[in-house]
């Protein structure tokens, strides 16, 4: 039903993504499909734009509606309307309970290597990040140190974890029992965590993630779970989201911090984008994972050619590269890369732990344009080796 293949030039459109590059460049680094949104979230957001007033908004009944429809039926995940509270979006969401929820210098434990912004939430808020690294095995898979993240936890100093799940950039999806283990640790040292489920519908054709605060009633009780439609569907810079605090007096906290820090009061397109998302985007969603997918495929496939082991990822459109065969400074690779070639990625050192031996691929494009991304690459490292 949807054409995945043909893509908008989005230079000179104001684009984070593109217009950071020169012409001729090819970026595959920031979390940022080039798909065009589902046709009938724009056809909501035209028709909201038709209506030629733009002034201030409520947050009607439905916004609610369609989170808690497509959690229950996608995810099995039943919320109350009172658990959901409206905000700009899943970074500023984070950055306010950091503000909100600890004092300056305690520690805010992450498990890396991960989202690089997390640190930025922590660091600029004069907070101190605790890194729990994840370890891999043979295969290069990660996992968590339950042992390790539990020892972290009972500092004192520890109030807030920040949780990926699923986890970027290394693609797992979080086994419940982990994540109950999680919630134990968290009541028992008096720790809260933030969840940070953006990526949770870009999961592999036939996989599915668990949401943290569905596991247990303790992981309800110590947690803010951080929603939103804009990763799943495109949507970033209509600056749409939601947090979930089933916990009351957890919940007045973090809506206090919202509403003071002025991001929970939604612009013009907020609401209809992800209400007409939730509520019809789901066809287009499931053609889009499997496109993703036979694109990781394809991925896979030409970099084991290249001696670039892939970790095993079940969930994101973003691949975690292996490049420690070939460097142990993935910057001045990325920079090398990009200079012989134009092609743009992540280098991994900003995502703490044993980042700087990896880059981040972003596989969220046409297979055409993967195809010459992937030829880039191949003409790059052999220029390299």
């Amino acid at each position: 039903m949807y054409d995945f293949d043909s893509l908008p030039d989005r230079f000179g459109t104001g684009s984070l993504k593109w217009d950071e590059c020169a012409p001729g460049e090819l970026p595959m680094w920031v979390a940022d499909m080039d798909f065009p949104a589902a046709p009938e979230i724009r056809k909501a957001i035209a028709d909201r734009a038709a209506q030629g007033v733009y002034g201030y908004n409520i947050i009607p009944d439905e916004w609610s509606r369609a989170y808690i429809r497509w959690w229950r039926d996608r995810h099995g995940f039943e919320m109350s309307p009172d658990w959901l509270i409206f905000c700009a979006g899943v970074v500023p969401a984070i950055s306010t309970c950091v503000r909100k929820l600890t004092t300056p210098a305690e520690k805010v434990l992450i498990e890396t290597p991960v989202y690089n912004i997390f640190f930025n939430s922590i660091l600029n808020n004069g907070r101190v990040p605790l890194e729990v690294p994840l370890f891999r095995d043979a295969e290069g898979r990660y996992h968590r140190d339950l042992e390790a993240l539990e020892k972290a936890m009972a500092d004192p100093q520890v109030t807030l974890m920040i949780l990926c799940n699923p986890h970027n950039p290394v693609g797992r999806l979080w086994p419940a029992e982990e994540l109950a283990a999680i919630g134990d640790f968290a009541k028992k040292y008096g720790v809260t965590v933030i969840s940070d489920e953006i990526h949770c519908d870009l999961t592999d054709p036939g996989k599915s993630y668990v949401p943290f605060a569905s596991v247990s009633d303790t992981c309800r009780q110590v947690s803010v779970t951080c929603l939103a439609p804009t990763k799943t569907f495109n949507i970033a810079g209509i600056q749409t989201a939601a947090v979930c605090v089933p916990e009351p007096g957890l919940r007045h906290k973090v809506w206090r911090g919202l509403n003071t820090d002025e991001v929970a009061e939604p612009n013009t397109f907020a609401v209809p984008a992800a209400v007409a998302a939730f509520e019809k985007g789901g066809p287009w969603l499931d053609e889009l994972r499997e496109y993703i997918f036979q694109n990781k495929l394809l991925a896979v496939d030409a970099l084991r050619a290249l001696n670039i082991p892939v970790t095993p990822s079940e969930a994101t459109y973003l691949l975690w590269l292996d490049c420690s065969g070939v460097t142990d400074d993935t910057g001045e690779l990325c920079d090398f890369i990009r200079s012989e070639t134009g092609l743009v990625l992540s280098p991994g050192a900003q995502f703490g732990g044993d980042g700087r031996y990896f880059a981040r691929l972003n596989l969220a494009t046409s297979r055409s344009r993967l195809r010459d991304a992937l030829s880039r690459l191949t003409r790059a490292l052999n220029a390299r080796r």
